[in-house]
C-alpha cells in the first residue's frame, strides 16, 4: 500500500478462492483498517451489508463485482443461508471474495455464523476485525465505556429479539449486575427491555444515552433516564440504527462534550 514506511510489515496474500470476513467499522469511511483496505482493493468479489458505506466501494478494482446482501429489520432480506451458499460458491469458483460487514464481523455481525458454513465447505477465510458500532459509536460520541469511578465491566447485548418469560429474566439478573450495559437493535423491543431492567433493580435515574447513526453524518445523540428513555426516544421519533448505552457512563458525555473534537 503506497505511503506506509518501509519498516512496515506486508499485507498477506488474498489468495483465489479465499474468503476475506471483514468489519467496515461503525459508518464514518474514515475509520476503515489499513488491512480492510487492502482487502478492498484485491478482492474480485464484494459482498456487502446494508450499512456498509458505499464510499468504501472506491477502494475496490474497476473489474470487481459487487453484491449488495443488506440484512435491515422489518424489510426484505437477504437470508443468512442464501448469503452462505453465495460465498461459498464464488471462493469455489476461483475468486477473491471479501465479505463486508458493519462494525466487527464477530460482534452481533453473524460473522461466526459464517466463518462456520466456511468451515463446513473447507473454504479457507481470514478474518478482519473493525471497530465495533456498540464501543467505538459511544466513544466517538463523548462517552467511555468505562472508568475506574463508575464500572468494572461492560456489557454488550442485542435486542433485537421480542422478551418473553425466559428472556425477561435474563434482562433483569443483567440489570442486576450494576454494570454498564450497551444494546445493540433494542429499539422495536426498548420498552420491554426498559420494563426488565426495573424489575432488575436498575435505578429510574439511570444514565440512558442513544446514539443513532453512530459517526456518519446524520448522527443523532439523546441523552434521557431509565424512567422516560422510551418515552423520548418515541417523541424525538429516533429510528435504528441505534447503540443504547444504560449506566453512569452516560452521563460523563456532559463534561466531555465542551472540549470533543468530532
Amino acid at each position: 500500500m503506497n505511503g506506509l514506511p518501509e519498516t512496515f510489515p506486508a499485507f498477506p496474500e488474498f489468495a483465489a478462492g479465499e474468503v476475506w470476513l471483514v468489519g467496515a467499522g461503525p459508518g464514518d469511511p474514515r475509520l476503515l483498517t489499513l488491512m480492510a483496505v487492502e482487502a478492498l482493493r484485491q478482492a474480485d468479489d464484494i459482498v456487502f451489508d446494508a450499512l456498509v458505506d458505499k464510499r468504501l466501494l472506491g477502494f475496490a478494482k474497476a473489474d470487481a463485482a459487487v453484491h449488495f446482501a443488506g440484512k435491515r429489520g422489518g424489510m426484505p432480506s437477504p437470508h443468512q443461508a442464501d448469503i452462505n451458499e453465495l460465498i461459498v460458491a464464488l471462493a469455489k469458483a476461483g475468486r477473491r471474495v471479501l465479505r463486508l460487514k458493519g462494525g466487527d464481523p464477530f460482534v452481533f455481525g453473524r460473522g461466526g455464523e459464517e466463518a462456520l458454513a466456511l468451515a463446513a465447505a473447507g473454504v479457507p477465510f481470514r478474518i478482519v476485525p473493525g471497530l465495533s458500532s456498540g464501543l467505538a459509536g459511544p466513544a466517538l460520541a463523548g462517552i467511555p465505556a468505562t472508568t475506574r469511578d463508575t464500572n468494572h465491566a461492560v456489557i454488550l447485548a442485542t435486542g433485537h429479539r421480542a422478551v418473553d418469560a425466559r428472556s425477561a429474566r435474563e434482562w433483569e439478573q443483567l440489570a442486576a449486575t450494576g454494570q454498564t450495559i450497551i444494546l445493540y437493535m433494542a429499539m422495536a423491543n426498548l420498552k420491554d427491555i426498559v420494563a426488565a431492567f426495573q424489575r432488575g433493580g436498575m435505578p429510574d435515574a439511570t444514565g440512558v444515552t442513544f446514539v443513532i447513526s453512530a459517526t456518519n453524518a446524520d448522527q443523532r445523540v439523546l441523552e434521557s433516564t431509565l424512567a422516560a428513555c422510551a418515552a423520548d426516544a418515541a417523541t424525538a421519533g429516533l429510528k435504528p440504527p441505534a447503540i443504547v448505552v444504560f449506566g453512569a457512563v452516560a452521563g460523563l458525555r456532559r463534561a466531555l462534550l465542551p472540549w470533543l473534537r468530532t
